[in-house]
Formats: structure tokens, sequence, C-alpha cells
């Protein structure tokens, strides 16, 4: 049986470098994702994500949590206005999103993929 409880105090992420699988558009953008949590199944992960400016081309196929804790991105949907995103900003990006990322500064941010 698998723990019911995870306590992230107890986690040791490694960093994962540059892991992101997303088709680069502009920039030379470094990524650092610190896993704390993946679900058995792999489905289910959460953790830290930290990026260097650059933009991307993203499909959403899961559903994401954000809480931005450092840095300021845009993102833009196809055929819709820009979402300008900043710490402190939490938000859902729901399955089917199509458009670009763009990490105009340094962005750490908590999420939770499902």
């Amino acid at each position: 049986m698998s723990n019911l409880i995870t306590i992230l105090r107890d986690t040791h992420p490694l960093p994962v470098v540059d892991a992101c699988k997303w088709e680069k558009l502009a920039g030379d953008p470094h990524t650092v994702n610190l896993n704390c949590y993946t679900s058995a199944d792999g489905e289910k992960i959460m953790g830290t994500w930290i990026c260097t400016p650059g933009k991307w081309y993203v499909e959403y196929t899961k559903w994401e949590y954000c809480d931005f804790q450092e840095g300021y991105c845009v993102l833009t949907p196809e055929g819709k206005d820009p979402i300008h995103l900043k710490a402190g900003d939490k938000f859902i990006i729901e399955p089917g999103f199509k458009g670009t990322w763009e990490v105009v500064e340094t962005v750490r941010k908590y999420f939770v993929f499902a």
C-alpha cells in the first residue's frame, strides 16, 4: 500500500535541468524542475519550476495549478489577448490550452499537474 499522505518537508527533490519538451520560439531559456511529488502512475506531479527568459509554443494535455513566487511572464492563448502574470499570481491552466508561454523575467513557481 502506498502512502496516503506525503509530507513535502520530508522530500528530497533532485534538480532536473532543461527537461522542458515544449518547442522553443525565442531566446535561450533554461529550466530547473524540483519535483517533490510524483504519483505512482506518473500522472500527478508537484514541485517547483525555475526558468530563465525565453518563449515556447505550448499545448496542454493536463490540468496545471501555478503559484508564482518570482518573475514575470506572458501567456498568450491562440487567437486571444495576452495574459500577464507576475509574482503573487495563482492560476489554473486547463487541458486544451494552446498558445505561447514567454518568460520575461526569470520565473519561480510552485506547480501541480494532474
